[in-house]
């Protein structure tokens, strides 16, 4: 055994237990301090102790005992909270904090799109019309909505609005957050938005015909292996936005889309498909180790924020605004609205438009293809969107070019996809002529 120093303690030295190295000590010594006395104090508190507890050495010292812990629960204190705040000031400051906040969306939207404006679409556009508005338009927006700083109909105060989140008592849909949240993704689809011109700037060796054969495949295995819709949109971002920012060979496109969709499994995926089985749909062309050293550069290229508000995030909410015009809801309406939605993931050039705009054109032509007896816009989804339908022409008609072309596009899987019976057959319907005078109107 290994010496140590003996320890001598005397009555008013000894703590209220003995160390190992103290009771080594006392035993080579063969002498054992005797007990530290008790005060009067101590005893007290030892004969209210549970007799049927064992009293440790730690009740012989004086320690501070600890405040009882009071109730915390919403319930009982509730008249103390309704006491102690004003609830009439709380919400007229929260009030003027929404609003200010859907002013500086609002002026951020008008500056991105004025910038939009100045850049000419690519050869291959199609004769998609220019987006965006002119400096004095902008300015002129801008004051106008100094005067009504929502920039939308409130819901107590027009009729015509219906409030789509009344009745809900589902956690789910989040509906004491749902607004801030919503306005929050129309901030975060500006910041976190590709360059939608690398095809001329930033890519060499491929182009958008690659581009959409590989979106076209990608919805493919996305069907195969039964990924959610949110996957496939978060995939075609997160290879948009890797090809703004690097250059790649056509060789490693493919290596590209799986890897993204490797990436967008993990984040919104229960059971995401192992690297094993993107490599396998590829007939084992990649490695294992290729399609974890292509998801790192992907991953530095977002800065590992995975997280961006796509066209999917927005349509969830646009078409339960268009569903409240109906007394039942319509499911060919929700996957008419899917379906032209995916069918902008394909086309290259839809990436001029907001992610919002394109929810909110999708659900106009889909109300216009299913219904031509009644505007498909009304003020609840004017509300909602936060878009007239004057704002959505350039899109929609964008969007109904691609919904007539059947015949000469090649990229039919979506078109496939969207023929089945449980999608309603969607895929066959057409939409009759728009008029000009359907986005004059004010609704």
């Amino acid at each position: 055994m290994k010496k140590e120093k003996s320890v001598t303690l005397t009555a008013l030295e000894l703590p209220g237990r003995l160390t190992r190295s103290q009771a080594a000590s006392c035993s080579e010594s063969r002498q054992f301090p005797p007990l530290k006395v008790v005060t009067q104090q101590n005893q007290k508190q030892s004969k209210g102790a549970n007799p049927k507890r064992p009293v440790s050495d730690n009740t012989r010292l004086g320690r501070k005992r600890r405040s009882v812990l009071r109730d915390v629960t919403n319930i009982s204190c509730e008249n103390t909270y309704s006491s102690s705040f004003n609830a009439t000031k709380i919400q007229a400051k929260k009030s003027k904090l929404t609003m200010a906040a859907q002013l500086n969306v609002s002026i951020v939207v008008q500056s991105d799109a004025m910038e939009q404006s100045q850049i000419q679409l690519g050869s291959n556009a199609k004769g998609l019309p220019e987006i965006g508005l002119r400096s004095e338009e902008v300015l002129q927006i801008v004051e106008a909505k100094k005067g009504n700083l929502s920039g939308a109909p409130n819901i107590a105060k027009d009729p015509d609005v219906t409030d789509i989140d009344a009745g809900f008592e589902d956690p789910i849909f989040c509906t004491i957050y749902v607004v801030d949240i919503y306005d929050n993704l129309r901030v975060a689809e500006l910041s976190r938005r590709p360059y939608p011109h690398f095809m001329e700037t930033v890519q060499q060796d491929i182009t958008q015909t690659m581009r959409g054969l590989l979106v076209d495949w990608l919805v493919e295995v996305s069907e195969e292996y039964k990924l959610v819709p949110d996957t496939l949109y978060l995939s075609i971002y997160l290879i948009d936005w890797f090809l703004s920012k690097n250059c790649i060979e056509r060789q490693r496109l493919q290596l590209l889309g799986i890897t993204c969709m490797l990436i967008a499994s993990k984040y919104e995926e229960i059971n995401a498909p192992r690297i094993e089985e993107f490599c396998l749909i590829t007939d084992n062309t990649y490695t294992k180790e290729e399609v974890l050293k292509m998801e790192i550069q992907v991953l530095k290229s977002v800065a590992y924020q995975l997280f961006a508000p796509t066209t999917k995030t927005f349509l969830r909410r646009f078409l339960r605004a268009a569903q409240a015009s109906y007394p039942d809801p319509i499911i060919d309406l929700e996957c008419l609205g899917n379906y032209l939605a995916e069918l902008t993931l394909m086309n290259y050039d839809f990436l001029n438009f907001l992610p919002s705009m394109i929810a909110a054109s999708a659900v106009f032509l889909a109300g216009w293809t299913l219904d031509q007896s009644s505007h498909p816009w009304n003020p609840t989804l004017q509300h909602y969107t936060g878009y007239k339908a004057s704002d959505l022409k350039s899109t929609v008609l964008a969007l109904r070019d691609m919904q007539l072309n059947t015949d000469g596009c090649p990229l039919i899987t979506i078109r496939t996809k969207y023929r089945q019976e449980k999608f309603k057959c969607v895929a066959a319907l057409s939409s009759s002529k728009l008029q000009d005078a359907m986005f004059r109107r004010q609704s």
